[in-house]
């Protein structure tokens, strides 16, 4: 089954608008990309199909936050 092809709006990690100023038809210097780090981690989990025909969302850019920990667990007192 063929998979949808990305579309330039919508960012291919969370389906969410991606607010690419290029896609909306203005100049580059004005999207957020260019004024904010992309995590390399975020980029390496873009689809194959979608690398280099999507922008992701600047949510998507940020680096994965850290797994939360456990709680330690609670012991009953006798």
């Amino acid at each position: 089954m063929p998979t949808a092809a990305p579309t330039t709006m919508h960012c291919p990690l969370c389906g969410q608008s991606n607010g690419c100023a290029v896609a909306a038809g203005l100049p580059a210097q004005q999207c957020w990309c260019m004024h904010e780090s992309v995590s390399r981690d975020a980029l390496a989990r873009l689809p194959a199909e979608a690398r280099g025909r999507a922008c992701i969302c600047p949510l998507c850019a940020r680096e994965q936050p850290a797994a939360p920990q456990a709680p330690a667990p609670v012991v009953p007192n006798p």
